[in-house]
């Protein structure tokens, strides 16, 4: 019998509610110096069971830290976002008692083209993700090198009329992780 390691907890979505979760990491100092970016973020797996106007969501947490595992939790709706922090610590999550909603704008464009390539070069030290409220899956960009400049560059591919969410995790010099 295989032995599961890490821990999980559930969440219940109420029907056209999607949420999905990532984790936090802070990155080791020498690596920061060295121009690694100071917070990854890692999306957690889940398992979904369907229930009448709901779904109940298992997220797992396969290295968990004894001082506890930040949460970022992302809970899609129509137009709107919820944006909110947790942590779990031992085998509690506690999540903020504020919330932030995000309500989605779009841009409207005079042609209706399918798709529209933008240019999106990677900071290293800033990682920024966009994510499609529809499906909540992350776009990522397609990396090259420009020969002209011989720069690392990036483009994405998105929608017109269509909403993203796009976010990066910075520090706040007044709160500390």
């Amino acid at each position: 019998m295989e032995s599961l390691q890490g821990k999980h907890f559930s969440i219940t979505d109420k029907k056209d509610i999607n949420t999905i979760i990532y984790q936090v990491n802070q990155t080791d100092e020498n690596d920061v110096i060295n121009g690694a970016p100071k917070f990854t973020i890692d999306r957690l797996e889940f398992s979904e069971e369907l229930r009448e106007d709901a779904s109940r969501k298992t997220f797992f947490v396969d290295n968990p830290k004894e001082e506890g595992n930040q949460l970022i939790i992302l809970s899609f709706g129509k137009n709107r976002v919820v944006v909110n922090m947790g942590i779990l610590v031992n085998d509690k999550v506690k999540i903020s008692k504020k919330p932030m909603p995000v309500k989605f704008d779009t841009i409207y464009l005079e042609n209706e083209e399918e798709a529209r390539e933008f240019k999106y070069t990677p900071n290293l030290q800033r990682p920024i993700s966009i994510i499609d409220p529809v499906t909540t899956k992350e776009i990522k960009p397609t990396i090259f090198v420009d020969n002209k400049t011989n720069e690392v560059k990036g483009k994405i591919m998105l929608e017109p009329n269509k909403p993203y969410l796009a976010f990066e995790i910075r520090e706040d010099k007044k709160f500390k992780l």
